[in-house]
């Protein structure tokens, strides 16, 4: 009779939770299906894939081949971009020798490097622009001069300080944008995809820096762009993004704003034989996720859509 009675406690706890487990187990297998899309992409591909997705609203991970160290080319700018705001909520708040986004920065030609199209406009010795005008430039054109003007006030071992600050331990700022000495000697930009998108998460819930300074950030990092994201979504999603690209190198990380369900997107591909496909492996893993959280927001926990697209 004891045995009986504990197992019918144990039964009415297992009927009392069944509905909840009921609806977890929906979205468990509808999160199965996005793992499996993103699997036979990288079968598809030639070439090496990683993918860490974060919905914001749960906690909840995808990751594959997340923790493989990858190049990031210019995604590496988002660590610069934190870093800047970082120094300028130090600068307002007193600290000495910190960068805020109103220092003021004079075009110097001798600063000019190649891809940037920004600086490059400008008028040697007259052309006045600030640090936050800087950062516009670096994410929005990924203009390589800006970016490294912003390293040099910054200080390369204080953007890295920051991301150990994080947790990160392979996410480095090794040099310079074009810097091809420092690269041909190891010297390379990385991090993994699980990495990446734990410092936008830490961005997005203000664990970097206060909510204003955070708001203004990702309003800077939220001008579209056509680069690799943004290319399968909607036109009126917002995704604030920073894609970068080397030779057999595509990658792209950011915030995509779905409605009622964000989510941090890192999809990074190297040794990539073919960078136009890469590309466009990016875009559909983009589109198969922003279907999958789209639908979430838009339904209950049973499935059942409550408003239309």
């Amino acid at each position: 009779m004891r045995g009986s009675g504990r197992l019918s406690l144990a039964l009415m706890a297992v009927l009392a939770a069944g509905p909840l487990h009921a609806e977890s187990q929906k979205q468990d297998l509808l999160f199965k299906k996005l793992q499996a899309a993103i699997a036979q992409e990288d079968r598809d591909l030639d070439g090496v894939l990683g993918v860490a997705i974060v919905d914001l609203a749960s906690g909840q991970s995808l990751l594959h081949n997340a923790d493989e160290v990858f190049p990031v080319a210019s995604s590496i700018k988002l660590a610069v971009l934190a870093e800047l705001y970082h120094q300028a909520e130090q600068a307002s708040g007193g600290a000495a020798g910190k960068a805020s986004l109103i220092d003021l920065y004079t075009m110097d030609a001798g600063d000019l490097v190649d891809e940037s199209p920004f600086l490059a406009g400008l008028t040697p010795g007259v052309s006045r622009v600030t640090n936050r005008d800087l950062a516009s430039f670096m994410v929005t054109t990924s203009d390589n001069a800006a970016t490294n003007v912003l390293i040099r006030r910054l200080g390369m071992e204080n953007v890295n300080a920051l991301l150990a600050a994080q947790g990160l331990k392979e996410t480095r700022l090794r040099r310079k944008m074009l810097d091809l000495g420092a690269a041909r000697e190891g010297r390379e930009n990385t991090s993994t995809p699980r990495e990446m998108a734990a410092l936008l998460e830490a961005l997005y819930r203000g664990k970097v820096v206060d909510q204003a300074s955070t708001d203004d950030l990702l309003k800077l990092l939220s001008v579209p762009k056509d680069r690799y994201i943004p290319r399968g979504l909607p036109a009126d999603v917002v995704v604030a993004n920073k894609p970068g690209w080397l030779d057999g190198v595509r990658t792209d990380s950011g915030i995509v704003f779905a409605k009622d369900r964000p989510f941090v997107l890192s999809i990074m591909t190297t040794f990539d034989a073919d960078e136009a496909a890469a590309e466009q492996t990016i875009g559909r893993i983009a589109a198969a996720a922003y279907r999958h959280f789209d639908r979430l927001g838009r339904a209950s926990p049973y499935g059942r859509l409550l408003r239309a697209r």
